[in-house]
């Protein structure tokens, strides 16, 4: 059990995002650095006032985060790296949290982003990571389409699921899409729409999986006590879990590590599912958005059918308010933040039309890094406006 810390000494302000574009113009670096800018405008700080730095990114390299800080001309007394995919940027702000309160630095910038040309996204998807490398790729599954095909086929014959049901999850997120002017997909999207789209692999469609788009996001953790803190709406977290690799890739990939931290989640925060006013669920596909719902507790198996159609697919649960990755695109390791980034704008207003009304508590979850089956990282995390 990891020993409890009192969050309220700790504020997350700042929260941003460079537009996601398609095929943009900018590199990794500038898209960070614009990141940074932005954030710390936004949270009306000063480059001085920053003492830690924590970067997430696959296309970074051969830079790493000292590199940016010198471009950036930061002196930092705390710094980090992470590469862990949907789950990364969590993974840095669990850590940025601890070394704000155990006194390492008080204000900590995270920023998250990517750039892809067609190459650069062709070697990551064969290069992953060394297992795919030397089992998958030579099979030409490499792609992570063929794994989540399997998952989604395996899910709706547990849940008694439907293609129409995943289209009523599609179709709503790109309905909260239409009013996030930054989506990079707006357009409404008919039922027809989705379910005569490009088959990529058995069940899924071209409109099942996330479009690779260039971006970035960044937010700034600081001490409750800095004085800029009194100066933003407040963000405080009520509940920062995380769990990594919790059945060496033997389950069958619906269970993923939120099962596992939940009790604690929900008791270490006093609250429940049923009180989240907003939830950002890392939805690199319709499936994995279910599973970690279910993981949560916000449905059971017997009622997944009806909590997509009763909850989801009306609005009642306000999911992916963006318009999640499916919509608003997946900028790489951008998009560890980008759930966060999308909640804390929920909580402080700041969502224009498609804000959520007095929205007080809001959940983001991190799910990445696939072995060769599933995803092994897993975060979550519930946020309080005061």
């Amino acid at each position: 059990m990891t020993p409890s810390f009192n969050l309220e000494t700790v504020r997350l302000l700042g929260a941003t995002e460079v537009t996601y574009t398609r095929r943009g113009q900018l590199g990794t670096s500038e898209l960070l650095a614009q990141a940074f800018k932005q954030s710390l405008a936004t949270a009306g700080l000063k480059a001085s006032d920053i003492d830690g730095l924590g970067v997430a990114s696959f296309t970074h390299a051969p830079d790493r985060a000292i590199d940016l800080a010198w471009k950036l001309g930061l002196t930092v007394g705390w710094i980090m790296d992470d590469s862990n995919g949907g789950a990364s940027g969590l993974n840095i702000l669990q850590h940025a949290i601890r070394a704000v309160q155990a006194g390492d630095a008080r204000c900590i910038a995270i920023v998250a982003g990517d750039h892809f040309q067609a190459k650069d996204f062709q070697q990551l998807v064969e290069n992953y990571n060394q297992t795919t490398y030397d089992h998958l790729r030579p099979l030409g599954a490499g792609s992570p389409n063929h794994r989540f095909a399997m998952l989604t086929a395996n899910q709706m014959r547990k849940l008694g699921l439907e293609r129409a049901d995943y289209a009523a999850l599609v179709m709503r997120q790109r309905l909260w899409a239409s009013m996030n002017p930054a989506a990079v997909y707006r357009s409404p999207m008919r039922l027809d729409e989705y379910l005569n789209a490009p088959q990529v692999a058995d069940p899924l469609t071209r409109l099942d999986c996330v479009p690779v788009v260039d971006g970035a996001n960044a937010l700034i953790v600081m001490r409750a006590d800095h004085p800029a803190a009194h100066n933003q709406p407040a963000i405080t977290v009520k509940a920062l879990r995380s769990a990594h690799n919790i059945d060496d890739q033997q389950g069958d990939g619906l269970s993923t590590g939120l099962a596992t931290l939940a009790p604690a989640l929900w008791a270490e925060s006093g609250l429940s599912p049923a009180q989240m006013d907003v939830v950002s669920i890392y939805d690199d596909y319709p499936v994995m958005v279910l599973a970690q719902l279910q993981d949560l507790g916000f449905f059971q198996a017997d009622d997944a059918k009806q909590f997509i159609h009763e909850s989801i697919a009306t609005g009642r649960l306000p999911l992916n308010t963006s318009g999640g990755q499916l919509s608003a695109g997946q900028a790489g390791a951008a998009c560890s933040l980008h759930g966060l980034v999308e909640v804390m704008r929920q909580l402080s207003a700041q969502a224009g039309e498609r804000q959520v009304a007095q929205a007080r508590y809001g959940l983001v979850t991190g799910y990445g890094m696939v072995e060769y089956r599933y995803g092994m990282c897993s975060t979550a995390l519930v946020l309080e406006a005061l």
